[in-house]
């Protein structure tokens, strides 16, 4: 006996449908749409980012000098004052703990602060000097006048 199957016409054209028909994958990639939208979102992202940065670090800034004039400059112009006898005149000014003065008898044993550029806010700016101070009338005055440039009350100072 053969046990053959017998094939019918309704066999035959789902095998004809099954052969045309591609076999689905199971990667499927991202549509155009899909890629527009993600691409819009990183570029609003970088946006918000961009627009935003002077608040990330401007607050960063005005930490950093109020550290530096309430905190960074006690020993150097204490070792200056130890040294030379006085804190740097208001004419001198802070460049004094860099760069040896005139007339300083050989006391001066600097530099007590590196470089130029440590006498600076972060806005660019020299940081002001008086002595005798006129808010610390023993010692010196040491202040920036904050990112506007001018005496005003957003001004950082050791007073």
């Amino acid at each position: 006996m053969n046990f053959q199957r017998m094939h019918s016409p309704i066999d035959s054209m789902m095998t004809e449908r099954m052969k045309r028909r591609r076999p689905l994958s199971s990667k499927r990639g991202f549509t155009l749409i899909e890629i527009m939208l993600v691409i819009g979102l990183m570029v609003l992202l970088v946006g918000l980012v961009v627009t935003n940065v002077d608040n990330l670090f401007g607050t960063n800034q005005a930490e950093l000098v109020r550290f530096k004039v309430k905190e960074s400059f006690k020993t150097p112009l204490t070792s200056y004052r130890i040294h030379m006898g006085a804190f740097p005149s208001t004419q001198q000014g802070l460049k004094a703990l860099v760069v040896r003065p005139e007339g300083d008898g050989g006391r001066w044993r600097g530099p007590y602060i590196e470089g130029v550029e440590s006498l600076m806010d972060p806005w660019g700016r020299e940081l002001q000097y008086r002595y005798p101070g006129t808010h610390n009338k023993m010692s010196y005055d040491l202040y920036s006048l904050g990112p506007d440039g001018t005496e005003s009350a957003d001004d950082i100072t050791n007073w």
